[in-house]
This record gives structure tokens, sequence and C-alpha cells, in this order.
């Protein structure tokens, strides 16, 4: 952790639009935003205030062992992320390899995750530590219904708190306190993932090619009507293209809507329906590509040109945690090189730290020099602009 401060990219926008790569460009900007190399042995990270230059929160080793000891007398942490098989099977035997202490790991929709969590503490039961996940419901439930507890104070460890490991060049918190709701990821969302075995690709060359009749009834999505990628999905096309566009998109051409992003990846596979739109990487793109399935990725088009998105890449810690001091434990650790390199390789998506090694990334996932990618993951685009479309989805719909 001690060294010389690693080279690191220039400031990423917090509103609406972020360039791909500020304060810079070309072969020598994308040298210097390189990953110093592969995840190391260093300690891991956990929590105190503010954001300290490496080394210069005293007596910080001291408060580390007391942490790990208290975690260890805890037990276990239950920690609530993605479905993804591989950070439901490696982030728990890495963090119990290192620490001793046994993740309980909860891989489902956030939706589901609330449903759950009203239930329990509607009877003061608090079950649930660490939760990462997506924007929208972080920011249109979890924030407003106070479930959360400040974040920025249970980070104590120098390797996570020193802004010069961060791409931002800070952490980078997307609530509107910069306490709450810390991003790890920030990838580029592909617009299109298409069966080249059913539909050629070179025919559509904008957005507005999806609306020709003879692609009606091969679409599919993630689900808008509810949380998630889909409802996220719907606001940039609407946001970009109009409500008229993702009426004749989602009616029309009878787009098929699922909860499971498997099922979307075997209907691509299989060529059922050969275009999805907004593919999740890890659970829907990168099996069907690692398998060799004919599937060409399209991260962006002329009249659609493509946004960023932390994916499942939004850490929150829950008040009331049944085991805070694993809790704080886990979250300095996922946001830690060795935390963040495990945890971005098996989401399939792009580290914010600039130590991690992102040699493993698909070229779709990366921003491209010059470009202007709107930030899907935006507080106030989240809070603001998504809920009521779903309705309007439903309705569309008949739901």
């Amino acid at each position: 952790m001690d060294g010389q401060p690693l080279p690191r990219c220039g400031p990423i926008g917090r509103r609406r639009f972020l360039r791909a790569l500020a304060l810079g460009g070309g072969a020598a900007l994308l040298a210097a935003c390189q990953p110093a190399g592969p995840p190391g042995a260093a300690p891991a990270p956990s929590g105190a205030a503010g954001e300290p230059t490496a080394g210069t929160s005293a007596g910080w080793e001291q408060q580390w062992a007391t942490l790990i000891e208290a975690a260890r007398r805890e037990g276990k942490v239950v920690f609530s992320g993605p479905p993804t098989p591989e950070v439901r099977t490696q982030v728990p035997a890495v963090f119990k390899e290192r620490f001793g202490v046994e993740v309980e790991y909860l891989g489902q929709r956030r939706g589901d995750l609330l449903t759950r969590l009203r239930s329990e503490r509607a009877v003061g039961l608090y079950t649930v530590d660490v939760v990462v996940g997506g924007a929208q419901s972080i920011a249109v439930e979890f924030y407003p219904e106070g479930l959360l507890d400040p974040l920025r104070p249970a980070l104590i460890h120098p390797e996570v708190t020193d802004p010069a490991k961060w791409k931002p060049g800070k952490l980078w918190f997307i609530d509107p306190e910069e306490q709450y709701a810390l991003r790890l990821l920030n990838s580029v969302s592909p617009i299109l993932g298409i069966n080249t075995s059913k539909v050629d690709p070179r025919e559509i060359r904008s957005a507005r090619d999806l609306l020709d009749p003879k692609y009606r009834g091969l679409l599919a999505q993630d689900d808008p009507t509810v949380s998630g990628s889909g409802a996220n999905t719907a606001a940039y096309l609407h946001l970009r293209l109009g409500e008229e566009f993702l009426r004749r998109l989602y009616v029309d051409q009878q787009v098929r809507f699922t909860r499971d992003r498997r099922q979307l990846s075997d209907w691509l596979g299989r060529g059922v329906y050969p275009i999805v739109i907004n593919p999740n990487a890890a659970d829907v793109l990168e099996p069907l590509l690692r398998d060799g399935f004919p599937i060409e990725v399209i991260q962006s088009l002329p009249d659609l040109p493509g946004h960023v998105t932390a994916g499942s890449g939004i850490m929150v810690l829950l008040n009331n945690a049944p085991h805070p001091h694993a809790a704080r434990l886990l979250v300095n650790w996922l946001a830690s090189r060795e935390g963040l390199a495990i945890y971005s390789r098996a989401e399939q998506g792009l580290p914010l730290r600039v130590d991690v090694d992102e040699s493993w990334a698909r070229e779709y996932l990366i921003p491209k020099p010059g470009v202007e990618y709107f930030d899907s993951f935006e507080w106030t685009f989240t809070v603001s602009d998504k809920a009521p479309l779903s309705q309007k989805i439903k309705a569309w719909l008949g739901l």
C-alpha cells in the first residue's frame, strides 16, 4: 500500500453527462490510467470519517486489527448482492479465507430483498448487513425509507480512503450527502446483443431501425416495470428517443420481457429472441461469448450513443446491522484492491480503482476516448425519471 502514487484518470462527472476519459485523451492518457498490476496481499480496509491520504490515519493498524478480531467473534456477515454465480461463490470464499468470517450470501433482486426487509423490520428483526446493487432501488427505496447507515465513516483503511487510488480522484458517493452509497464500478452498458445467425447486425444502423416490422417479435429485454436494469434501459431510451419511440418499440414490436437474466441469455443464444436490448454483461453476454455463440455486441448507435452504469456496483451499509463489525470489515474489503478485483471481474464491471487489473474486460465495456456517455446512475435522473415511466409502461401493456 506504500510507494509512489499511481497514475489516475481525470474526474468523472457526477451529473447527467460524463466523459469517458476526462482531462486528456489518446494513447498517453490510456497508458496513464492502466492498472498497476494484479491484486496483492496487502491488508484489506475498514472505517473512519473523511478521505485521508494513505498513511495519515494515525493508529489505523490497531483499529484494523481490533475490527478483524471483533468480526471473527461475530462469526459471519450477511451480504446481499447480484445473482451472478461467480460473485456468489468467489466473494464468500476469499473473504472467509482471508479473515475467517463466513459470508451468508443472498443473491436476489433488490425488490425481493426489500419485501423481506420490510416484513422483518415491521416485527423488529434485522438480518442483513451489507447490500451491493443498482442505483434505482437504493435511491428510490432504501435511502428515503431510512434503511441505511452512513458508509463513509466505516471506511478507515488507507488503501480505501486514499483518493489517489480511485479514478475520479476521490471516493464516488452518488447520494446527495456523499455519505451513503459508494460507487465501485463504471462500465459502458451495451445497446444491443445480436445473434448473428438470425439477424444481420449491419442492417441495424440506428436505434430507429428496431421499429422495422421485420423485427417484430424478435426482441427481448429485462423487465422495465420493476426496479432494475430494465427500468434503467427504458428511462434512457425515453430520454434519448422520446415517448413515442418507446411505446412503438415495447408495444408495436412486442418486446418480450423477463426478470430472469439467464432466460435472456438462453433466448439470445438459441435465437428465440435474437436481439436483446441493453444486455447484462455478466449474466447474459459473457456466458454466450465464452462458449463461442455467434453474438455481436453493439456498444452504441448514432442516435443512441450509449451510457455508463455501475450495474450491481453501488454499495450500502444497512442500519441496525446484526453483525456490525463484520459488516464494516466487508465493506472495507470490497472497496480494497483485492476485494474489488474479485468482485469486478466476477460481476463483469470495470472497477473504479486505478490499481485493479482490467485486462480481462471485453472491449464493449470500456469507454471510448472522446465520447460523452450519459450516466444512467446519476442520482437526480434515478429519483425523478424512472418510477413514473414504469407505471406508464404498465398501462401500455395492460398490466
